[in-house]
C-alpha cells in the first residue's frame, strides 16, 4: 500500500491545480502539438493536451514542478482524455497506453525530485482518470431516450488500458474524477479492481464527483448521498467533489458529504465561476479565504484546485492548510 495512506493521517494533503490553465499560457500552435513525430499526421491535433506529454514533455514537467514548488503534495497526470474513447476525437486511439505511461513517468520524475529534496515530506502522483466525453446513463439524442453512445463494457475495457499504463508509469494513487455520470465511474472502478486482482497489488483509489449546478446533483441526476452510496462498495482512500463550482458554491455539498461518510474527503473546486468569456477571475487570496472556512469546519483531508487555479492559488491554499489538522473522521450521522 502506498505511503500516501500514512501521510493523509499526519496532515492535510494538498493537490495541484489546473493543468489546462497552465498549458494555455504557452499558446501552443498546431505545429507545437504535432512536434516532429506527428508533423505529417493527417488530422488536426491542436487542443489535445495529453499529446503534449510526447511532443512537449518539458512543458508538462514544468507544470508539475511549479505545483510542487507551490506546496502541493500530489500532482495529477496529464491524462485528461487518456482513453481510446477520448482519443478517438483525434484518431489517436493506438497511442493511449504510451500517452498514459509517459504522462505518469513525467509526473513520477517530478515527484521523486521533490521528495529527494525533502524526504520528510514525500510527494505523490495521482493517475487522473476522467469520465470521457460520453455518458452511459443518458441518451445524447433527445428523440431517442433509450439510445446509449457507449456501453459499460466499452468503458470498462477503455479504462482498464488506461489504468494499466498509469500504474506501469509509477502512479501512487488512482483518481477517478470529474464524475458527472456515476455509471461511467463504476466502470472505471470495476476496471481498477480487475487490474488490482490480476496483478495482486493494492493501489489507493480516490473518487471525486461533480455537482453540476445549484440543484446539488450530478449531471446524471444523483444527489450527494446517492452518489456516495453508489460508489461505497469499493474500498476508497477518499471521496469528494471537483470542478463545475467554485469553493463557495461547493461548500454545502462537502458538508452533506462529511455528515454521511467516515472516508477521507477531498475537494478541488474551480477558481470561482467563469465569467462571460469563460475565464476564471477568483484571485488566490479570495480562494484562500474560502478554503480556510472548509478547514475551520473540519470538512476535508485533501484540498486542491480545478479549472482556473494556478500555482499562485495552490501556494496560498497550502499555506492555510498547514495551519490545520486533518479532518477528524466521525461516524456518519445516519
Amino acid at each position: 500500500m502506498s505511503k500516501i495512506t500514512e501521510e493523509i493521517g499526519k496532515r492535510i494533503l494538498v493537490l495541484d491545480g489546473a493543468m489546462g490553465t497552465m498549458l494555455q499560457r504557452h499558446n501552443f500552435s498546431e505545429e507545437d502539438f504535432r512536434g516532429e513525430r506527428f508533423k505529417d499526421f493527417p488530422h488536426p491535433l491542436k487542443g489535445n493536451n495529453d499529446l503534449l506529454s510526447l511532443t512537449q514533455p518539458q512543458a508538462i514537467r514544468q507544470v508539475h514542478d511549479q505545483y510542487f514548488e507551490a506546496g502541493a503534495d500530489i500532482v495529477e497526470t496529464n491524462t485528461f482524455s487518456g482513453t481510446t474513447i477520448g482519443m478517438a476525437d483525434y484518431h489517436l486511439e493506438d497511442l493511449v497506453y504510451e500517452l498514459n505511461y509517459e504522462s505518469a513517468k513525467i509526473a513520477r520524475e517530478s515527484a521523486d525530485f521533490y521528495t529527494a529534496k525533502n524526504p520528510e515530506r514525500p510527494r505523490f502522483v495521482a493517475g487522473s482518470i476522467r469520465p470521457t466525453n460520453r455518458t452511459a446513463s443518458m441518451s445524447p439524442d433527445v428523440n431517442d431516450p433509450g439510445f446509449r453512445a457507449v456501453t459499460f463494457d466499452d468503458l470498462r475495457i477503455a479504462y482498464k488500458q488506461q489504468v494499466e499504463a498509469l500504474i506501469d508509469g509509477g502512479c501512487d494513487v488512482l483518481l477517478v474524477e470529474t464524475i458527472f455520470d456515476t455509471l461511467n465511474a463504476k466502470a472505471a472502478l470495476f476496471a481498477i479492481e480487475e487490474v488490482k486482482e490480476e496483478r495482486n497489488l493494492d493501489i489507493p483509489i480516490m473518487v471525486s464527483g461533480t455537482i453540476t449546478d445549484a440543484s446539488g446533483r450530478t449531471l446524471s441526476g444523483q444527489t450527494v448521498e446517492a452518489f456516495l452510496i453508489s460508489i461505497s462498495h469499493i474500498p476508497l482512500l477518499s471521496v469528494g467533489f471537483n470542478c463545475a463550482l467554485g469553493a463557495d458554491q461547493l461548500k454545502p455539498y462537502l458538508k452533506r458529504l462529511s455528515r454521511n461518510t467516515s472516508l477521507n474527503i477531498s475537494a478541488h473546486p474551480n477558481a470561482g465561476l467563469p465569467n462571460a468569456f469563460g475565464q476564471y477571475d477568483q484571485t488566490p487570496e479570495e480562494m484562500q479565504v474560502l478554503i480556510r472556512e472548509y478547514l475551520q469546519d473540519n470538512l476535508i483531508n485533501i484540498i486542491g484546485g480545478c479549472c482556473g487555479t494556478t500555482p499562485e492559488h495552490i501556494k496560498l491554499i497550502a499555506e492555510v492548510a498547514a495551519e490545520f489538522q486533518p479532518r477528524k473522521i466521525l461516524e456518519p450521522q445516519n
